[in-house]
């Protein structure tokens, strides 16, 4: 549904991403009309042949459809897909206001709360909004996050992180 809606605003070439083979089936029976390519691949250990066909795609912006932080996506795969993003990439995504929170000690946390204060990442809108009602009728509250990607983070920046799969 978010590459439909990329499209009605003029995005032109969409690769997709997933980690499970079912993503790629369901988007081959759903909306293969809007993908320029998709890849099943584990960012976390992406080979050399992967990473050269992403580059060569220039990709210049990076989004992920599902709120970030959860053990979903490790940090190592989300530095990764990072790094291969072209230099002035756009970068968006959600995330739980709690894990913006320095109280907060997942490497998830920690990752995304350096990555915005870095120069690495320049932040161009940080948004709070009610992502929705949790089953008690509570309100939960997520940040967006759009930036433009400086420079790739070494090796160094994410060795922090490495140990902490969430």
């Amino acid at each position: 549904m978010v590459v439909e809606a990329l499209t009605k605003y003029g995005i032109s070439r969409l690769v997709g991403v997933d980690i499970i083979p079912e993503a790629k089936q369901a988007m081959e029976r759903d909306r293969p009309q809007y993908y320029d390519a998709y890849y099943i691949t584990d960012f976390c250990n992406i080979n050399s042949d992967t990473q050269d066909e992403f580059a060569a795609w220039s990709l210049d912006c990076l989004t992920t459809v599902a709120a970030l932080g959860f053990g979903d996506i490790p940090p190592k795969a989300f530095m990764n897909a990072f790094n291969i993003l072209n230099q002035k990439g756009w970068v968006g995504f959600n995330i739980k206001e709690s894990f913006l929170d320095e109280t907060d000690q997942s490497g998830f946390s920690r990752m995304i709360r350096d990555l915005i204060l870095s120069k690495y990442l320049d932040v161009y809108h940080l948004e709070r909004y009610r992502h929705r009602l949790s089953i008690d009728g509570e309100p939960l509250f997520y940040f967006a996050i759009v930036g433009k990607k400086n420079a790739d983070a070494p090796i160094e920046y994410l060795e922090k992180y490495l140990d902490d799969p969430e």
